[in-house]
């Protein structure tokens, strides 16, 4: 699904909602999100799951292509956790091993 998908849906189920008003809640979620993940904070959506930062170092790689060494830099990535509640939901009703430890 994509973002255009979301809105169109959400708005399908709230017909009090102009599809604009939709759209513009949508990015204001995102655009949160983005912000508290570039300052730094980790956000959690009980139930849904935990977005955070992570940083990956800089380090040589290698061009797969021509085997030659490449300098990466460092850098920080998005990473998202999925929740208990969500893990439970899609494996429908039994959460088969998944580890409760925040990363």
């Amino acid at each position: 699904m994509i973002k255009s998908e979301l809105v169109q849906r959400i708005a399908e189920q709230n017909p009090h909602l102009y599809q604009r008003d939709v759209e513009n809640i949508v990015n204001a979620i995102l655009d949160e999100i983005i912000s508290a993940l570039k300052g730094g904070d980790r956000v959690e959506l009980r139930g849904f799951g935990a977005f955070s930062v992570k940083n990956r170092p800089a380090r040589i790689g290698r061009n797969p292509r021509t085997g030659q060494k490449v300098e990466v830099t460092e850098k920080y990535v998005p990473f998202f956790k999925t929740g208990k509640e969500m893990r439970e939901r899609l494996n429908g009703g039994k959460d088969l091993g998944a580890d409760d430890d925040d990363d």
